[in-house]
This record gives C-alpha cells, sequence and structure tokens, in this order.
C-alpha cells in the first residue's frame, strides 16, 4: 500500500511540472515618433500629390520610407542610384526646404 501512495505521489509531482503554460501575451504595435513629430505613414496611403510630384520631379528614384507630422508634411527617404536622400513635401505636393518644416 505504502508503493501506491508513494507511486501516486510521484506522479501527481511529474504531471504537475510537465504541464506547459499557453497563454500568448499581445503584442501592442510600437509607433516611433520622430524629431519634429513625424511619425511612419505606410507607402499607399500618402496623397496622390506627393506621389504624383515624386514621379515627376524624381523619375529613377524609390520610396523607401514616408512619415508625416501633424501639420500634414511629409518627410520621404528616397533612393536614388544607390544613394539616399530625404525629402520634404507638403500634402499637396509642394516641395518645402527641411528648415521650413515644424
Amino acid at each position: 500500500m505504502k508503493n501506491l501512495i508513494l507511486a501516486v505521489a510521484i506522479l501527481t509531482g511529474v504531471s504537475t511540472y510537465a504541464t506547459v503554460n499557453n497563454t500568448v501575451s499581445p503584442i501592442t504595435p510600437i509607433q516611433t515618433v520622430l524629431e519634429n513629430g513625424f511619425q511612419e505613414v505606410s507607402l499607399d496611403k500618402l496623397p496622390t500629390a506627393i506621389v504624383d510630384a515624386l514621379k515627376n520631379s524624381f523619375p529613377s528614384a524609390t520610396l523607401n520610407k514616408a512619415y508625416a507630422n501633424e501639420k500634414e508634411q511629409y518627410k520621404l527617404e528616397i533612393s536614388i542610384e544607390n544613394e539616399t536622400k530625404t525629402l520634404y513635401a507638403d500634402k499637396d505636393g509642394n516641395w518645402l526646404d527641411a528648415k521650413d518644416v515644424k
């Protein structure tokens, strides 16, 4: 009888440690706010005027990333011939000087 009780106690202890915790912690997306209050935006959410201005002014450029601030000014990171450049534009596709962006 002692052996039976001992065997049950051992099996109970082993099964307690063998359980797996399958809880999944939620992953919250982190949005990075850059200096000057710019926040990354999806490239497909850019105003058509900016996309058109980029195509007209820099036809061989590749748009890598886009950021927007509260004033609807856009910071665009583009690549031209293995060189990365940063451009600024307003929502109407007008190019802005970096010092004018607030």
